[in-house]
């Protein structure tokens, strides 16, 4: 028997510098991504503003109607704050309320106040039953349907002008009013006379003020009529950080907007997110797809390739050797060992190659040639050692084995 020597112990942890070149074209690629979505952001900042904005040209924005009431000669205001759409409400304004429901019931009902008393009109953009019992007592909220090219079916003058429209979705009823587009035998647009010249209107839809809908059946003349009918638009965009929505003890008015009695129980929480988030979160998510594809590329067999320069066998040993280590492979290792033994012990003792691996011819064609008192099965066929000790006795066995075969 030999001694046999340890060899050097080889370090298969990466360096900083293949760390470095492995990463970077990862980093490299997250960081021109957000470059782009941060110029991106900040050349549409000026006009993406959310959906039934007058500032804003995306889909559903309302650019297009803002932009033809201002050719017909009528002023538009953008207000965000309740203080803003009650000071300006008055006898020669129509006031548009684009989210009535994001209002809690202390604003709702201060709103109903001041356009009650302005004489001028008042337009809900699909107020729930919540928000239209505040803003428009006695209206009854039916359930939502489809939105669909529907005729006006009624005798007001900006309908029967307009013809088709893209109506439907909320239906409201009350005594007394002008029903117009029913869905299902209930209409989606009603118009309540108030105290002089002034009236309510209450759309249960507002897809025909978007961008992309606005050119198609009597959409821009029923928007034009509707808001164009005094010569100042109000257009107000409710926001959840309005002063007015915080009592003067700093906490939310009322209940808050929190039970069932709240009017934002209407909106989802997708409804609140900007579009440009929920956008830029798909962005991500796709080059987080294409990333782990990209870094993912070995998905099939692997194949065989000549190496472009020579490696020397000993350090190929020793790369696999530490790879086994790292793994913690002893299995691995002992039978890589023993088969390659078994190969050339075949050789030696006249077993065709093919029967190498087979024990038993092998054995008894290696017994007749060692006097050895070693168990051959064990030391060619047996298990995985217990413990590193264990796999280098089991290699100085076998190399010891070698030897005496071939000296025999």
């Amino acid at each position: 028997m030999t001694t046999a020597t340890a060899p050097a112990p080889t370090s298969t942890a990466p360096t900083p510098q293949q760390v470095w070149k492995r990463a970077r074209g990862l980093l490299i690629a997250l960081l021109i991504l957000v470059i782009a979505g941060v110029t991106f952001a900040a050349v549409r900042s000026g006009t993406n503003h959310g959906d039934l904005d007058p500032r804003s040209a995306d889909p559903k924005g309302s650019r297009a109607a803002a932009e033809l009431l201002k050719a017909r000669g009528i002023s538009v205001t953008v207000a965000t704050t309740l203080e803003e759409a009650t000071t300006a409400a008055g006898p020669d304004t129509s006031l548009l309320v684009t989210g009535p429901n994001l209002l809690t019931p202390a604003q709702q009902r201060r709103l109903h106040e001041a356009t009650a008393a302005s004489t001028g009109r008042t337009l809900l953009i699909a107020p729930g039953p919540a928000a239209a019992s505040r803003l428009a007592p006695g209206v009854r909220t039916e359930p939502h349907r489809p939105v669909a090219g529907l005729p006006p079916s009624c005798a007001f003058p900006a309908a029967r002008s307009a013809g088709t429209a893209d109506m439907g979705g909320l239906r409201y009823r009350a005594p007394d009013a002008t029903a117009c587009y029913p869905s299902d035998g209930a209409p989606s647009l009603l118009i309540l006379k108030e105290r002089g010249d002034g009236d309510t209107v209450l759309l249960g839809s507002p897809d025909f003020l978007h961008n992309e809908r606005l050119d198609q059946q009597g959409n821009a003349s029923l928007a034009l009529q509707l808001l164009g009918a005094r010569p100042h638009l109000v257009w107000y965009l409710p926001s959840l950080t309005d002063p007015s929505a915080i009592s003067d003890d700093g906490s939310p008015d009322d209940n808050g907007g929190n039970d069932e009695e709240t009017s934002g129980d209407e909106s989802s929480f997708l409804d609140l997110i900007p579009s440009g988030w929920i956008w830029g979160t798909l962005q991500l998510a796709l080059a987080a797809c294409l990333a782990a594809i990209w870094r993912a590329r070995r998905l099939g067999p692997l194949v065989m390739e000549r190496l472009p320069v020579s490696i020397r066998a000993s350090e190929s040993a020793e790369g696999r050797a530490g790879l086994y280590r790292k793994a913690n492979a002893r299995d691995w290792a002992a039978e890589s060992l023993r088969a390659a033994s078994r190969t050339r012990i075949a050789r030696l003792v006249g077993v065709p190659a093919r029967e190498a691996h087979t024990s038993d011819v092998l054995l008894p064609a290696v017994s007749a040639r060692t006097i050895t008192g070693d168990d051959l099965s064990t030391l060619l066929f047996g298990p995985a050692p217990a413990d590193d000790a264990a796999l280098v006795l089991l290699a100085e066995h076998i190399d010891a084995l070698e030897r005496e075969v071939r000296t025999s």
